[in-house]
């Protein structure tokens, strides 16, 4: 099966060696974005539903690029450093997510890069 690498200067460049998604036919696999910002390469990270909101519009970005919108979304991973977060973090991904709700896992981690509070993945069909 052929597959593409995706980039696009709107989102954040990956600070590893991994792409900011895979597309392998109709499936688009978006790497875990975290809250920096891809205009100025910093952090947003000043409240808890600022830094949700960087990740979500970083995600768009990618989809974007693969072709594809957040209502192509199936599934995403959501990690997050404290699940006393929770509540916070679903209400702004709510808001991306009001009429199409992928399936999802929340999952409480030790640490993310950066030291940052969430980092969301996704997987998208077109």
């Amino acid at each position: 099966m052929n597959h593409q690498f995706i980039h696009t200067d709107h989102a954040p460049s990956p600070i590893g060696p991994y792409s900011q998604a895979t597309r392998a036919g109709d499936t688009i696999y978006v790497s875990g974005q975290i809250a920096i910002n891809a205009e100025t390469n910093e952090l947003e990270t000043d409240t808890l539903e600022q830094e949700t909101e960087r990740v979500l519009e970083n995600l768009k970005q990618v989809l974007l690029a693969a072709g594809a919108k957040l209502e192509n979304v199936v599934k995403c991973s959501i990690f997050i450093s404290d699940m006393n977060n929770f509540g916070r973090i679903n209400e702004v991904y709510g808001k991306y997510f009001q009429r199409n709700q992928p399936a999802r896992e929340t999952v409480e981690v030790a640490g993310l890069p950066k030291g940052v509070n969430v980092e969301i993945s996704c997987i998208a069909v077109v």
